[in-house]
């Protein structure tokens, strides 16, 4: 008697999840190593391994939903409530961050001279860089939604959306970086400057790994991968990017608006 094959089976069995999770295991020792031996081997070889699996798992995901037709209504669903588990999961681990911000900030130690930010921080203006980025990213949140809502009633407007939510994530970018590049404290000082920029620096990683989802979803848009129906990997990449607009927002008020005030 022939075996019915289960619709959350219509998707292979894939190896990447498994192997990503052993090369974020090695990139975060080789940032372990780095601290300590100065030595970049480990971290360098993690990071190219991790860039060659995502290439591979998007290349694998983008065959199944779009050549072989493996993604059912109940494959999607699988795959938003993924999405929804690791949104989810990055809030917690955002959350962590803050945690510690605010515990040493509303409680200051004696080590730190009872005062915060710390007397020897000279802290971020907040109307300056920081508030220019802010009304970027909530600039990309809008147009994001723009490109979502004419890829939903078939505009050609999609494309330049998409291109100008791009453009906007790129610049944020690089405004963080003329920032770190100006900053007069470091990681090093106090624990002001380790949650600043562990924090602030995370979610620069994240806007990054966002754009690059972006740019990959523009790529698809471009070669007809996606319909008004059927554009579920461009729609996971939209939550993702609003997940990374509200998170600078509580960001900016909790590390830049408030140690001013």
């Amino acid at each position: 008697m022939e075996k019915r094959m289960h619709p959350y089976h219509m998707v292979d069995q894939s190896p990447w999840p498994i192997m990503s999770a052993i090369t974020a295991l090695g990139l975060t020792s080789g940032l372990i190593n780095l601290f300590n031996s100065k030595s970049m081997v480990l971290l360098i070889i993690s990071m190219f391994t991790l860039i060659l699996i995502i290439t591979q798992w998007w290349r694998d995901v983008v065959r199944e939903a779009t050549f072989q037709g493996k993604h059912t209504l109940k494959v999607m669903m699988g795959l938003k409530f993924g999405m929804m588990l690791f949104i989810f999961s990055e809030v917690m681990f955002f959350l962590s961050f803050f945690w510690t911000y605010f515990h040493s900030s509303l409680s200051p130690t004696l080590e730190i001279g009872l005062i915060w930010p710390p007397t020897c921080i000279n802290v971020f203006n907040p109307m300056e860089i920081p508030l220019l980025n802010t009304l970027i990213l909530v600039s990309s949140g809008a147009t994001i939604t723009w490109a979502h809502h004419s890829l939903m009633v078939k505009s050609s407007d999609t494309m330049k959306a998409l291109i100008l939510t791009i453009f906007l994530g790129l610049i944020f970018t690089i405004l963080q970086g003329i920032e770190y590049w100006m900053a007069t404290f470091t990681i090093s000082d106090s624990v002001f400057g380790a949650i600043f920029f562990s924090t602030t620096g995370m979610h620069g990683m994240h806007v990054i790994i966002g754009t690059l989802f972006m740019i990959v979803c523009t790529v698809r848009m471009k070669i007809n991968h996606f319909t008004s129906s059927h554009h579920t990997g461009m729609e996971l990449m939209i939550w993702y990017w609003h997940f990374v607009d509200v998170v600078w927002l509580f960001l900016y008020l909790s590390f830049y608006w408030w140690p001013m005030n």
